[in-house]
């Protein structure tokens, strides 16, 4: 098995651009099967222009992106789409200057993506983040809904956690935090100047249930110690095993995996080792052994630039795949799982 690419282009043209900058999308399929896409667009990333921005696909066009979420004067990050049983969208996002003191809104929409509710936050009173921090959220076999999270604290460390949902998303119960060690984790560190590392650890997990074992869920991680790290659970994510490398290159960027109804993967990222290098290539992995191994790799994109932050989804028979396009735009394609 190999992986074909069926198409690729931009949700919008450059000279076209609502914002100057554009990164961080996410993207779901809604109830009448048309794909929805999101991201954060403004001036440029932290700017308290920037809000999050969505566009709808039709009859294979995209339709001009407009702002979903307030003018407040108030950056916004990180979008995730989910559409529940019911057809309802459910876009989370963050709130605030930075990661560190951050929180999370959720707002709504049943009608497709028309018109949003008010947005709320999702945990109130919480500061630096629940709910998905990067990549989608996903339903498990026992009907609860798993946000792959995490918090960055420079001054302590990087971590991951679940956030699980057992009411379709209204409140929201933190599991427990991924164990990791790192060098220096006996350390107290009184400012980010004598850490031993920039920054340091794992963030923005992406999740998946493992086909034909309930229960048996797992992530995988961006890090600082240029390897993706994985981490399992067999309790539905409440507890989690300690974090490993996985063999596969990880440049301290975004990443993301999908799973068809076979259970074949597709992990989208960029094949380069090292802490904070660049963003390209991107690139997509299949796996047919619950992402231990890795059958084919297709290249999105090779040339210079930055390719990043990428989200995927399974439709059908293919995965479909947003990016960030050299900040200047957002990036769209489908790719096929085809015979050798």
């Amino acid at each position: 098995m190999k992986l074909k690419l069926l198409r690729k282009e931009l949700i919008y043209p450059v000279e076209h651009a609502p914002t100057p900058d554009a990164h961080a999308s996410t993207l779901v399929k809604m109830a009448d099967g048309r794909i929805a896409a999101a991201w954060f667009g403004g001036t440029a990333e932290k700017k308290p222009d920037v809000r999050i921005w969505f566009s709808v696909m039709t009859d294979g066009i995209w339709e001009t992106p407009r702002p979903v979420s307030p003018a407040n004067n108030i950056a916004h990050w990180n979008p995730t789409l989910f559409c529940n049983d019911n057809g309802r969208l459910i876009l989370i996002y963050k709130e605030g200057k930075d990661p560190t003191c951050w929180y999370s809104m959720v707002t709504y929409s049943d009608d497709r993506g028309q018109t949003w509710s008010e947005p709320a936050q999702l945990v109130p009173g919480d500061v630096g983040g629940r709910g998905p921090v990067k990549n989608k959220m996903i339903a498990l076999s026992n009907g609860t809904l798993l946000a792959p999270a995490s918090l960055e604290d420079p001054l302590e460390r990087w971590e991951c956690f679940a956030d699980i949902s057992k009411d379709g998303g209204k409140t929201f119960e933190k599991s427990a935090t991924v164990p990791m060690t790192r060098p220096g984790d006996d350390r107290v560190y009184m400012c980010k100047e004598e850490l031993p590392y920039d920054c340091g650890g794992l963030i923005q997990p992406t999740a998946w249930e493992e086909k034909g074992r309930p229960g048996h869920v797992h992530m995988l991680m961006r890090s600082s110690f240029s390897f993706i790290y994985r981490t399992d659970s067999s309790d539905y994510g409440r507890t989690w095993s300690p974090a490993y490398p996985c063999g596969l290159p990880n440049n301290n960027s975004g990443l993301d995996i999908a799973q068809l109804d076979n259970g074949l993967l597709a992990l989208v990222y960029n094949p380069v080792a090292g802490n904070w290098v660049q963003r390209t290539p991107l690139s997509v992995s299949l796996s047919n052994d619950n992402a231990n191994s890795w059958l084919d790799t297709l290249h999105l994109e090779t040339a210079e630039g930055e390719y990043a932050y990428p989200a995927i989804i399974p439709n059908g028979d293919r995965f479909c795949i947003t990016y960030t396009w050299k900040r200047k735009s957002v990036a769209y394609a489908e790719v096929a799982v085809v015979e050798d």
